[in-house]
């Protein structure tokens, strides 16, 4: 499934697809530059020829990956592994546009819930997940080696209600209007 949108504030069409081995260089790039505990290549690889509950994606504009992102999904629930944007891409509601295509693609494979781990210090994507009806359930002291930063534990569901579907498509409808 391709998911097509028009992000806010770049005129230029954002296509999400299934991430690919030629992706991963790419993608790898990126990670460097977001993250400073990074996954090596061989984790992305692993992931999407071997784990069969892993489902990545890549947002292409312009034919350059400007945003990649990951969920597992276990029966009824999924959790998100990963979310990035490239640097010179950011603001421009890519990684917004992401989320979306996780949550659509936890949706559609029967999920009810969803979960993630966000730095303490992250409030910029702290803010994107409580947009999306994410609330902090609870903390996970020391969570990241690099700087024994804890994690937030943050959760939405129940993803199949009429209230969270209702959220979605507001949402969804107040990106496109940008």
């Amino acid at each position: 499934m391709k998911l097509e949108l028009d992000p806010a504030a770049a005129g230029e069409r954002l296509a999400i697809v299934p991430m690919t081995h030629g992706d991963v260089a790419e993608v790898v790039r990126i990670e460097r530059e977001a993250f400073v505990t990074q996954w090596p290549a061989d984790a992305f690889y692993n992931e999407i020829n071997s784990n069969k509950l892993a489902h990545y994606f890549v947002g292409r504009c312009g034919g350059e990956i400007v945003v990649y992102g990951g969920i597992w999904v276990i029966l009824e629930d999924s959790h998100i592994t990963t979310i990035a944007v490239d640097m010179r891409h950011r603001g421009r509601n890519f990684g917004e546009m992401m989320l979306l295509r996780l949550i659509d693609e936890a949706m559609a494979r029967g999920s009810s819930w969803m979960t993630l781990e966000v730095r303490e210090s992250n409030v910029v994507a702290q803010r994107l997940y409580r947009k999306y009806g994410f609330t902090t359930v609870t903390a996970r002291k020391g969570y990241y080696s690099d700087n024994d930063e804890s994690a937030l534990v943050m959760w939405a569901g129940n993803l199949k209600s009429e209230l969270f579907r209702n959220r979605l498509s507001a949402l969804r409808e107040a990106i496109a209007s940008h």
